[in-house]
């Protein structure tokens, strides 16, 4: 069985506080969410997280892309 490495870990590669990229911004701003599930690697439940507690995600599109983003990686 291959190793799949988090979606939150996939995140956090994208960080960039000098960067006003959409995706890039999500990032930054789940490093500071204590309650992110941070081992998860299922859409679903990433996404009911993330509609029920992320005030900081502006849009659930930014997180499909970076969740596309994350599939693509895990190939």
């Amino acid at each position: 069985m291959a190793y799949h490495e988090s979606f939150y870990r996939f995140l956090m590669t994208l960080r960039d506080h000098n960067s006003t990229d959409e995706v890039v911004q999500f990032a930054n701003n789940a490093e500071f969410d204590s309650s992110f599930p941070r081992q998860e690697q299922d859409y679903e439940k990433l996404s009911e997280y993330l509609e029920l507690n992320a005030t900081y995600l502006v849009s659930m599109t930014i997180f499909d892309r970076a969740y596309q983003m994350y599939q693509e990686k895990m190939m």
